[in-house]
């Protein structure tokens, strides 16, 4: 069938869209660059920005399936620049889909949207969205899963929102390329007490999700309208697990700390001065970092177990085999400042 991948040069949306590939699908990514790798393996590339709603009305044309994974994460910038793409951009595609007849439409959203600053233990789908919010991407990120979740049921679409957390693997070119380049240039401090765990989502087992979650709402409407939380069945522990890749990258282990209130501090102090100065770039420490890095945020996938019939294929270790092959290129990226975000 006609698939369409908006996000589908980035991270996690390339691998949906090689993975809708080998399904059998045809494909199609709406991307804001270009991206000869995917047309060589026969998937259409439209170049223009979910923010264009005359853009995604076309690329949902003939389309029966959309994945949104389209978006601006990020620690800091202004609410308007989150607003735009990751609100009205969503809007944007649930409209289109609308016009265009579209089936189903599956979003990526992020357990940030029910993220209060406190600990979250194999917490599962009643969690309630925030009420207070560190930065703006986890408020427009909760804004966009309420619109797709309530547009189910609309004009014959069925939608539902996968939530996958601290997405990690090979061809990550944001998260663990500036982690590497942060401990290597003596920047990165273990924040707390390096007791705490978090889930992650190794990005292979987070795009098959997404093909999980299409097949799910084929089958059955109940299927959606809900979130679920996607990431690997165990959770780790945080500065364990970034002791584990600074080794495969062959880094010192960290050995410098910083308490969790201290860290709290020092994001309040950093977002003040960069505001107030407005200065370029994310402040070295934010309130939302210092709360993840010192926090336990893991989450059960039994929802999407049960319902979707998401089963992670590829294991930790395996994931972290595949990832050394291409740590090389992600510390040559990292030292060339060209970590970009998708």
């Amino acid at each position: 069938m006609q698939t369409l991948v908006t996000g589908g040069g980035g991270f996690l949306g390339r691998y949906v869209a090689e993975q809708l590939v080998q399904r059998g699908d045809t494909v199609r990514v709406l991307a804001r660059g270009a991206y000869p790798e995917l047309v060589s393996q026969g998937i259409e590339v439209v170049r223009g920005d979910i923010r264009d709603a005359m853009v995604v009305q076309r690329s949902c044309a003939g389309v029966e399936s959309v994945f949104h994974v389209a978006a601006i994460p990020g620690i800091w910038g202004s609410r308007r620049m989150f607003h735009e793409t990751n609100v009205i951009g969503t809007r944007n595609v649930i409209d289109a889909c609308r016009a265009a007849g579209v089936a189903r439409l599956v979003h990526t959203s992020s357990p940030s949207v029910v993220f209060d600053g406190q600990d979250h233990v194999d917490a599962d789908e009643s969690l309630p969205y925030a009420s207070r919010w560190l930065c703006h991407y986890p408020w427009s990120k909760a804004q966009a899963e309420q619109h797709i979740l309530s547009a189910h049921h609309a004009d014959g679409l069925r939608t539902l929102s996968l939530r996958p957390h601290l997405i990690w693997g090979p061809r990550d070119n944001h998260l663990i390329p500036r982690l590497l380049q942060a401990a290597r240039t003596g920047r990165l401090r273990r924040v707390g007490t390096g007791r705490n765990i978090v889930s992650v989502s190794y990005v292979e087992n987070a795009a098959a999700a997404h093909l999980a979650a299409d097949r799910a709402l084929a089958l059955d409407a109940a299927a959606g309208g809900r979130p679920y939380f996607i990431n690997e069945p165990e959770p780790v522990n945080l500065w364990s697990w970034i002791d584990e890749l600074l080794q495969l990258a062959g880094i010192p282990r960290l050995e410098r700390r910083i308490s969790a209130s201290a860290a709290w501090c020092l994001g309040l102090a950093c977002e003040a001065v960069w505001a107030g100065l407005r200065l370029s770039g994310e402040p070295r420490m934010t309130r939302f970092v210092a709360r993840q890095l010192s926090g336990s945020h893991s989450y059960s996938i039994q929802s999407a177990v049960s319902t979707l019939g998401f089963s992670p294929a590829i294991s930790m270790s395996e994931g972290m085999r595949r990832l050394a092959e291409d740590l090389p290129r992600m510390l040559q990226q990292g030292s060339d400042g060209r970590g970009k975000r998708s």
